[in-house]
């Protein structure tokens, strides 16, 4: 008979084994190898058989087997030392507790999903692993985060293959109870509830469960509760799923919901409250409404309110595609922010202008997730240089009247958690190891990788209806001595999963060299509703099942960071090849690297910043036969590309294929093989390219480092933007940014000179220039000289532009004109050219051009100065 509902019986520890509880529900031991080892010793196949997760090893494990580890000293003594090690880790002063200025008191960080641990399987991919390892690294440094996501009581799909190979999902059913979190409560044990108000008098409600990820609270909304009726209580039910009103509900409780589960959680523990909001991706975006909202209950009016919240808010983008945004229909959202939705007392159409697409080419009939999160926070960043100038330009119409290079986007490039990322004896061997130690640990991990690799292909196999008696022949499948490639991530075009299978008779040769063969690991899921993947897990597959090549390529369903830990510890080169520049980080290859894997990539995302030969090699693309800088170039070059007939597709896959094949060919493979002059017979040049993976590139990669630019350069001047905005100076800079956008129209430049004493190097340039302000005053404008290099279109190059106040000089004219006067030092040999213009100016903007306004001479002002024309 079939259970009709289930729920876990928690064992009763002995006393002696309480501090296994607090160890279990700390997240912490997802990274700390030592309180990992002392659960799996408490009962090896328990461990197994839980997967890895304590509070599932807790749940099964024996009462006479509690007994005994009650009364094992030498477990007591371990026990009690990761207890203690636990305590001092989550008090002790840390990197923020130690650094200098004024950070801020708290950051809340909200996202869509975030991957911590195979335990709390709640990601899907890239997205989430990096909000977990963002979290990690926070509590590893000491930084007061908390985390706001959505729980999903299905998760994300787990995959399997059919017998001819096409994906397929499933959705086990996840209870929090045998999950590490607890439920948030108020002192008195109630549980505590945010609630929505929908359309049509309906309440969507909602349990708040806490994980603690080391130092850090993560805080997860869950909707299915008893108070709400079947339509709400599938809210949550697994990420990215559902309609565009179920996304729309989604993304309403995370950001307005999840505002209200950090007021809760600050108020009953007494944790600082948050200074700055930093929304991961615009799913998150409705917490800026909420706490609009709640400044309008205080008095603010609604345009003050924007203002200061705007100064304490962070959004990172991490999409490079328009397509990758979520966009609703404006009559959807009008409809849940009306008189009996969610908001009261700020009107739907105030809601739906912050999310209009309204600069050239946009569509006005949709609410666009990423432009409300760019007008609702003060500071903006891409995850990657390269994507940090892919977002500028994907989002200039924002700022009209700015180049590209100018729109108010930073950049800080995505980093991994090194302890949760890197291999126990990665991290134990001696920097100073020799070249034999080095090779022999390479080659250890690689044989630990052959083991899972088999393990997961007899499983995947069995659960498409193979016989044991028919898969004997996957005991041959790898070799621990055969170079290994792996490729592993989400299955979304772009990412061409099958680019190798271009020319598959040379593939198969690569394959089966007969002294330089290579064995390819692959994994990855696609999208439920993505067909076109699924087509290509299915392509992969049906290769990969030729039993003339089974043995050097397989496809490991349910990709996973239980996988995901083997495949980066164990691969020696980590191929990615997507279509450049839409990888805006990707961040599998960094910790490939940190566990001494080469890097074989298309210069996109990080590599595309921090690429050299030493560490491994880089696809050339059809942006550089078509003239753009890709491989050539170097960083942040954005190449050419061909254009997107199937014409142009077809021409650029095959001529990227043939790249990727010739450098496996002719340097991977023959460098790994390669061997030394000495006795030993060890590949030096690659041992040294991986050593120099190790020393030079590694210290870049880890998200400490990510966590400390975060802090330094957005967190520390957000919490400062936000002290200065009280309601008083928000209203005061409200006011200010109506009258300067009213007076705009009419600021002008209307005359330029210039004298140069002379135009060699090291001279000076006068500059003489007249400005119409209209109703403004000179303190609202700040007059400005651009500078630089010019192209033969008389373009300034953004990289080397250099930019001049001018101070105003004498009194008013008649007709308000105004002078500015100011110096261009001529610094630099070659074109040269400048340009002036007007720049609205206030100290609480966090850059000129935050308002998108800037008045530019106008284009026929040379012919006119030429003609004697004074222009009015």
């Amino acid at each position: 008979m079939k259970a009709i509902r289930r729920f876990s019986v928690r064992p009763v520890l002995p006393e002696p084994l309480r501090p296994l509880s607090d160890l279990a529900r700390n997240l912490r031991w997802s990274w700390h190898p030592e309180t990992r080892e002392l659960f799996r010793s408490a009962d090896p196949d328990g461990w197994r058989d839980a997967g890895g997760d304590p509070v599932r090893l807790l749940g099964a494990v024996s009462a006479r087997r509690l007994n005994e580890l009650a009364e094992d000293p030498g477990f007591l003594r371990r026990l009690s030392a990761a207890a203690g090690d636990l305590h001092d880790y989550l008090t002790e002063p840390r990197w923020y507790q130690r650094a200098e200025g004024e950070l801020p008191a708290a950051v809340a960080y909200f996202s869509p999903e975030f991957g911590i641990t195979a335990a709390l399987p709640q990601y899907s991919g890239g997205l989430g692993i990096l909000a977990g390892d963002h979290l990690k690294a926070a509590s590893d440094l000491g930084a007061p985060l908390i985390g706001v996501g959505l729980l999903y009581r299905h998760g994300y799909f787990r995959q399997s293959l059919s017998r001819d190979g096409w994906q397929q999902e499933h959705y086990p059913v996840l209870d929090p109870d045998e999950m590490p979190l607890e439920p948030l409560c108020e002192p008195d044990g109630t549980p505590v509830r945010p609630a929505l108000r929908l359309p049509g008098g309906r309440t969507l409600h909602a349990q708040v469960w806490l994980a603690k990820v080391g130092r850090v609270p993560l805080l997860l909304l869950d909707s299915g509760v008893e108070e709400n009726a079947p339509r709400e209580r599938d809210v949550t039910d697994r990420l990215y799923g559902g309609g565009s009103e179920h996304r729309l509900l989604q993304e309403m409780l995370l950001g307005i919901g999840g505002v209200r589960a950090v007021r809760a959680y600050c108020r009953i523990t007494g944790h600082p409250e948050p200074e700055v909001f930093h929304t991961n991706e615009g799913h998150a975006g409705f917490l800026g409404l909420e706490r609009i909202r709640e400044l309008g209950e205080r008095g603010a009016p609604f345009e003050a309110a924007v203002e200061a919240v705007r100064a304490g808010t962070l959004f990172t983008t991490h999409t490079p595609v328009p397509a990758g945004i979520d966009r609703f229909d404006r009559e959807l959202v009008a409809r849940h922010f009306g008189e009996d939705g969610e908001l009261p007392g700020v009107a739907a159409e105030q809601v739906l202008q912050l999310g209009t697409e309204t600069y050239p080419g946009g569509d006005g009939g949709v609410f666009n997730m990423a432009v409300m999160g760019l007008r609702l926070a003060q500071r903006a960043n891409g995850v990657s240089t390269l994507h940090g100038s892919v977002s500028r330009e994907m989002f200039r119409g924002l700022w009209p009247g700015f180049d590209a290079g100018e729109v108010p986007i930073a950049s800080v490039t995505n980093g991994v958690h090194a302890p949760t990322w890197t291999a126990p004896e990665m991290r134990r061997l001696d920097p100073g190891a020799g070249d034999a130690e080095l090779w022999e640990l390479r080659r250890t991990l690689r044989g630990q990788l052959v083991q899972e690799v088999r393990r997961r292909l007899y499983d995947s196999w069995r659960q498409r209806g193979a016989s044991p008696a028919e898969l004997g022949w996957i005991d041959g499948v790898f070799d621990p001595d055969v170079l290994t490639v792996g490729f592993a991530r989400r299955v979304p075009a772009y990412k061409r999963l099958t680019l190798m299978l271009r020319d598959r008779e040379r593939f198969t040769r690569l394959l089966l060299h007969p002294e330089r063969p290579v064995q390819f690991v692959v994994a990855g899921k696609a999208h439920p509703a993505d067909e076109g993947g699924k087509r290509l897990i299915q392509e992969l597959v049906r290769f990969a099942d030729d039993p003339r090549v089974r043995h050097r390529i397989v496809f490991l369903p349910d990709y996973g960071m239980g996988m995901a830990q083997h495949l980066y510890t164990g691969c020696d080169v980590w191929l990615n090849n997507p279509l450049r520049p839409l990888e805006a980080c990707g961040t599998s290859g960094m910790k490939a690297a940190l566990n001494g894997g080469l890097n074989l990539s298309v210069l996109d995302g990080w590599w595309d910043e921090w690429y050299e030969p030493d560490f491994g090699w880089a696809i050339p693309t059809a942006d550089d036969a078509a003239g753009g800088s890709g491989a050539a170039g170097g960083a942040g070059g954005e190449g050419i590309p061909l254009g997107d007939s199937p014409a142009d597709r077809e021409r650029r896959d095959a001529m990227e294929a043939a790249a990727l094949y010739g450098l496996l060919e002719e340097q991977v493979a023959p460098c790994f093989y390669e061997r030394g002059t000495a006795g030993d017979a060890l590949p030096e040049r690659w041992i040294g390219m991986v050593r120099q993976t190790l020393t030079r590139l590694g210290p870049k990669l880890p998200a400490d480092r990510m966590v400390r630019e975060y802090v330094e350069r957005l967190y520390t001047p957000a919490a400062r933007a936000h002290r200065a905005m009280d309601t008083a100076a928000a209203e005061r800079l409200a006011e200010w940014k109506a009258r300067v956008r009213a007076g705009w129209p009419r600021v002008a430049v209307d005359h330029v000179e210039s004298v140069a004493g002379s135009v060699e190097l090291g001279g000076k340039l006068a500059l003489r220039v007249r400005v119409l302000l209209g109703d403004l005053a000179p303190g609202d404008v700040e007059v400005q000289a651009v500078a630089g290099r010019v192209d033969a279109a008389d373009t300034i190059s953004a990289a080397d532009a250099v930019r001049v106040p001018l101070k105003a000089s004498g009194e008013p004219a008649e007709d308000g004109g105004r002078l500015y006067e100011g110096l261009l030092a001529l610094d630099r040999p070659g074109p040269f050219g400048y340009t002036v213009r007007v720049l609205p100016a206030h100290p609480l903007l966090a850059g000129p051009a935050e308002l998108g306004l800037v008045a530019l001479p106008p284009d026929d002002l040379q012919a006119r100065e030429a003609a004697g024309v004074l222009l009015r």
